[in-house]
């Protein structure tokens, strides 16, 4: 199951990238909904190899994920892997600079199921696709938004 999205952002592509590597912020994002996360690297600067340890509640159930940085490459890229019990995800975040004051924004994520039971559990968002493919581009756009109100 795949969502992309694309934004172009009224933004120099160096403060696009501050905003989408601001890992610190990203978990606080998700402490703030419950999720508990622990860095599990010891890497003293951002880049490769940051990795994270992750507890979540999905469809009523506790999950764990080990959260992986694959790719840190400024100011252009960014992919990250997440493995979970039955299903693997990639984000990936491709940023080009249109102008210097503009930005694209390319979004992608890749969920896989490895696993019969998590085939079915992916089976209600494959019949929700449309909803949740409109969700994902509504919160790329509000994401750029919020970096773009920054600049201002």
């Amino acid at each position: 199951m795949q969502f992309a999205a694309r934004e172009d952002v009224r933004a120099p592509i160096e403060t696009v990238f501050r905003a989408v590597a601001d890992f610190d912020g990203w978990e606080r994002a998700a402490l703030r909904r419950g999720a508990e996360i622990s860095r599990t690297d010891s890497l003293t600067r951002h880049g490769t190899g940051m990795s994270w340890d992750a507890k979540f509640t999905f469809h009523n159930r506790p999950r764990t994920a080990n959260v992986v940085l694959e790719k840190f490459d400024a100011p252009r890229q960014v992919r990250i892997n997440a493995v979970s019990t039955g299903i693997d995800v990639t984000f990936v975040v491709e940023l080009v600079s249109l102008s210097r004051e503009r930005t694209r924004m390319d979004v992608f994520t890749e969920l896989k199921p490895t696993t019969i039971s998590s085939r079915l559990l992916l089976q209600p968002l494959k019949l929700a696709r449309t909803k949740l493919s409109n969700r994902f581009r509504q919160r790329i756009a509000s994401f750029a938004g919020s970096i773009e109100d920054s600049c201002s």
